[in-house]
């Protein structure tokens, strides 16, 4: 790991449980647990897989973080996206923290006009940087974020590709449908 790669001051493994302050998401047998962590009067989320048996912490989380963070990487800078703030260890990042409401139905008309169109264009910026979500449908992964804008997590299943070539390109084009799917979705939910 690079020094610009290093988490928070004072987040450590050996400290995470003390600044632990809630479970997001209670992961599986392969999947993270998402824990929302409290260091130095700052908020962070903790994608942790050590909680996991032999073969998930010594090989498939580390990969799928790696993935993950290569997401996290390509969409620096995006206001929509939460910034990658480094890794814990092998087996845990750092994010951060983004308040808001997962999207529901029972959000349907209290999000700001416009909500919708800007999540589409956070989209095509998405798209137009190499990277396919593919799981925009699942309302954990879409949140309308305090300030009312839309906020994209959760790039576990997220497929990154060199769109300077035309390869790179066309595969995006064709995976861009899943996502373009799921904005259609939330479109006739949220209007």
């Amino acid at each position: 790991m690079s020094a610009a790669a290093l988490p928070p001051a004072g987040l450590t493994r050996e400290r995470l449980a003390q600044h632990h302050r809630e479970v997001l998401s209670r992961g599986g047998a392969r999947n993270a647990d998402v824990l929302l962590v409290e260091s130095g009067g700052e908020r962070f989320v903790v994608k942790d897989f050590g909680a996991r048996g032999a073969f998930v912490r010594g090989w498939l989380g580390p990969w799928l973080l790696r993935r993950e963070v290569r997401a996290y990487r390509r969409l620096a800078g995006m206001e929509a996206v939460p910034r990658f703030l480094g890794w814990l260890d092998p087996m845990a990042i750092v994010l951060e923290y983004r308040p808001g409401e997962l999207l529901s139905r029972r959000l349907a008309g209290r999000v700001p006009p416009g909500f919708v169109d800007e999540l589409a264009a956070t989209i095509d910026e998405m798209h137009r940087r190499g990277v396919v979500h593919l799981d925009l449908r699942h309302r954990s992964n879409l949140l309308a974020g305090a300030d009312g804008h839309p906020v994209l997590i959760d790039f576990a299943s997220a497929l990154v590709f060199d769109v300077s070539k035309r390869s790179g390109r066309g595969v995006v084009e064709r995976l861009a449908a899943f996502d373009r799917r799921a904005l259609e979705k939330w479109r006739v939910r949220l209007t």
